[in-house]
């Protein structure tokens, strides 16, 4: 880099300042440039992220052949395995080799060093990759093209949109073997074995969880018992999913993933960690459940936006040939909702925290959007 600063702000992720000139002259169209400015700094991002060891702004001008100064700017995010984040020795010995087969962490680059972007269905994009630099064994840095993504609220008829492009997505016959190359990654059993099994659905049924101020609110006795009902019958639940078609899925759709930007009506794809095959429907849970997650939005509006996507969906992978019934496609839906999100809503993550307004919300919102799921499962299991 051009400034002791930089380094210390990119550290391993650094280039030299002749890769750099490169990569800008590459972005820029021009056969050569010369930096004249150039600065890092820490991107901004409030939501912890397993596998991602940090995310950066580097941007500044350039001259170019031309002899103008132009500007350019990149983002570079660095890629680790999950058993270097703190979060992962927080898990019990016994879990951590399991638990980390979930998160394949090299998927990312790999999908970057790929020409996924050319294979996407029209209406999709992905950031252009302009160095994928692997840092060691367990890591690596990609430089990628700033996307100018604006800060908007989705309405219904946006998200439809990204139903309808997910679904093309789910079905592309382009993008399938990418997919299938991927590296495994969380499937409903390997999650149901794993995750829910040995963590989560214990502290469900552990009585002393019930008495933390944020488990307590909003899930009301009758939930839980729900709750647990539904993790009884995850078996069957499982069989019942290996009878759905299977599909591409970004694996993490929810709408921080989908930027959107002026250029046109579509969304560049972001953050392909989970990337991979999967149940058709699968993309439609985190779409729908993200914000609600997080406290963004709220979950008294998933019956609208589940009754405008799911169609979308559908419309999608019919566009690329596939078909699937419409009772088939939202019982899957529903189970998979449940198993990724539904028994998993409890706010986990926030327990040991002191209890804010903000924590109580989005427990409360999360009680909501299980409830939500819960009717799901039921309404679906009498129509399939």
């Amino acid at each position: 880099m051009t400034a002791q600063t930089t380094r210390a702000v990119l550290g391993p992720a650094d280039v030299s300042d002749n890769q750099l000139a490169s990569i800008v002259a590459a972005s820029l169209g021009a056969r050569s440039a010369r930096l004249v400015t150039c600065r890092a700094e820490v991107f901004p991002y409030d939501a912890e992220a397993l596998t991602t060891g940090g995310r950066f702004k580097v941007s500044g001008t350039a001259r170019t052949d031309e002899s103008t100064h132009r500007p350019y700017a990149f983002f570079v995010k660095v890629i680790r395995s999950w058993s270097r984040s703190p979060l992962y020795h927080q898990l019990p010995p016994r879990l951590r080799t399991t638990a980390t087969s979930l998160v394949p962490w090299r998927t990312e680059p790999e999908v970057y060093r790929s020409d996924l972007a050319a294979c996407l269905p029209s209406g999709l994009t992905m950031p252009r990759s302009f160095a994928v630099h692997d840092l060691d064994e367990a890591s690596a840095a990609l430089w990628l093209a700033w996307v100018p993504a604006r800060n908007i609220s989705w309405d219904v008829l946006r998200y439809a949109r990204a139903a309808y492009l997910l679904g093309r997505l789910a079905a592309s016959r382009s993008v399938a073997p990418l997919a299938i190359a991927a590296t495994p990654g969380r499937t409903p059993r390997s999650f149901a074995s794993s995750w829910l099994a040995q963590i989560v659905l214990p502290v469900l049924a552990n009585n002393e969880l019930w008495t933390r101020p944020l488990a307590a609110a909003g899930f009301d006795e009758k939930l839980r018992a729900r709750l647990l009902t539904a993790a009884q019958a995850l078996p069957r639940f499982l069989n019942e999913l290996d009878g759905i078609p299977i599909g591409t899925a970004h694996g993490d759709a929810c709408t921080r993933n989908l930027l959107v930007t002026d250029d046109n009506d579509g969304f560049t794809l972001v953050d392909f960690g989970f990337w991979g095959r999967a149940p058709l429907g699968f993309d439609l849970g985190q779409l729908l459940l993200g914000e609600v997650q997080t406290g963004e939005r709220p979950a008294d509006m998933l019956p609208e936006l589940e009754a405008a996507c799911l169609p979308a969906y559908m419309d999608g992978l019919r566009a690329e040939g596939r078909d699937i019934t419409p009772a088939r496609a939202r019982r899957a839906h529903a189970l998979l909702m449940l198993i990724f999100s539904g028994l998993t809503a409890v706010p986990f993550e926030h327990l040991t925290a002191e209890p804010t307004a903000d924590y109580y919300r989005v427990a409360r919102e999360r009680a909501a959007a299980a409830r939500f799921i819960l009717d799901l499962v039921e309404t679906t299991s009498r129509h399939s």
